[in-house]
């Protein structure tokens, strides 16, 4: 039988770790420098291609991503080195999708010609909201019109855009979310990320919280009820939700997230970029140093960013698999799943949650409903119970 990985395919992850300044939401690994000697980058990312490509040579690439961080803030010439080194260390699939992630700033935006010509097809814009009160209290350093600006020299410069929202902010009604989401649609992305707003711990948002200095945050209920809005607009102009925060046209979906979400391969390249690798039959899963600088340094001295490497058990594999595909609408692979666990899932469990209108099972797949994807914590718990 072939390797689970080869259902998902091969992608290639660049983690860019800086940004101009840290959102009060986000607890991505992102980190504000005054100074980059960007050579410096170029250098030990070619070293660490250079090292997985030794390990796993000739696989076909499908996809490589660029995240953050803010990568736009990348010098255009960067990316084209680091694609460059990537074409020459795997085969690369005909239709390759190479996306970059990327701030709606006019600064930013006066790259997008040179990162096309370096390589990249697909920007992922970071709009985040379309009036100007809401980005403020995001922490964001664009304005609506420019992030409306930027778009459409997006759309102008590269074959396929996506831009994300986020809804459920502070003081939002379900009407003014109407309203903006209306809005969005008419800009005629293909590819659309919109996501609740949550509270992390450890990010400036959530030490306001506990202090109780964030108000107006949206309940539960209300969440909920602008999540349904959010299909039912969505799927009304070609853009249904394929995976629980991501809509998207016909042959539109972010091919490097589906190998994640359908268990593929991913090799992860930068400051606390995770990766999962089959060797020799074994999946693996590796983590890197977390600092910019440790990183630098590890890939220096050490020869490898690497912090983790280890064997994923069977079991947890297939825990895994099931936690990520039945985000998607496709669902999973149930004689997939089984192989990797040893077992099917416990029927009993598979017929309360299709009795309760959770889940679609049928031998071949199990998918998620709408209301199942509102509460996939609560059907993976359910499901994954021993």
């Amino acid at each position: 039988m072939a390797e689970h990985w080869q259902a998902g395919g091969f992608g290639l992850y660049i983690h860019w770790p800086f940004c101009q300044a840290k959102c009060p939401y986000c607890d991505f690994n992102s980190h504000v420098a005054a100074q980059i000697d960007q050579s410096r980058w170029v250098s030990f990312y070619l070293s660490e291609i250079e090292r997985y490509s030794a390990e796993v040579p000739g696989r076909t690439l499908s996809s490589i991503y660029f995240g953050g961080g803010t990568p736009s803030l990348m010098a255009p010439e960067t990316v084209a080195a680091v694609l460059d080194a990537v074409r020459a260390a795997w085969p690369t699939a005909n239709d390759l999708e190479v996306t970059l992630e990327a701030n709606p700033t006019s600064v930013e935006a006066g790259r997008f010609r040179g990162f096309r010509d370096a390589g990249v097809n697909r920007v992922s814009m970071g709009l985040q909201a379309l009036n100007d009160t809401d980005l403020r209290l995001l922490g964001r350093l664009h304005s609506a019109a420019e992030g409306r600006e930027a778009f459409d020299i997006a759309r102008n410069v590269f074959p396929r855009v996506s831009f994300d929202l986020i809804y459920a902010r502070q003081h939002q009604t379900p009407e003014a979310w109407r309203a903006e989401l209306a809005e969005a649609l008419a800009l005629a992305a293909d590819h659309l990320s919109l996501y609740q707003l949550t509270i992390e711990p450890g990010t400036a948002f959530g030490d306001r919280h506990a202090r109780g200095r964030l108000p107006g945050l949206v309940d539960d209920d209300t969440g909920a009820g602008m999540y349904d809005l959010t299909q039912d607009m969505c799927e009304a102009v070609g853009l249904p939700a394929y995976e629980v925060s991501n809509h998207a046209g016909d042959m539109a979906q972010s091919r490097h997230n589906l190998v994640y979400w359908r268990g593929g391969d991913y090799v992860g390249i930068g400051p606390g970029a995770h990766g999962r690798l089959t060797l020799k039959g074994a999946r693996m899963a590796t983590e890197t140093e977390l600092s910019p600088a440790a990183w630098l340094k590890a890939v220096e001295t050490r020869g490898s960013g690497e912090t983790l490497r280890e064997i994923i058990a069977p079991e947890a594999q297939a825990e895994e698999y099931a936690m990520m595909a039945l985000r998607l609408s496709e669902g999973l692979d149930r004689h997939r799943y089984t192989t990797m666990r040893g077992r099917d899932f416990d029927p009993d469990a598979l017929d309360r949650l299709e009795d309760l209108g959770m889940i679609r099972a049928t031998p071949d797949r199990i998918t998620a409903t709408l209301d199942g994807r509102r509460i996939l914590n609560t059907v993976l718990a359910e499901l994954l119970a021993d």
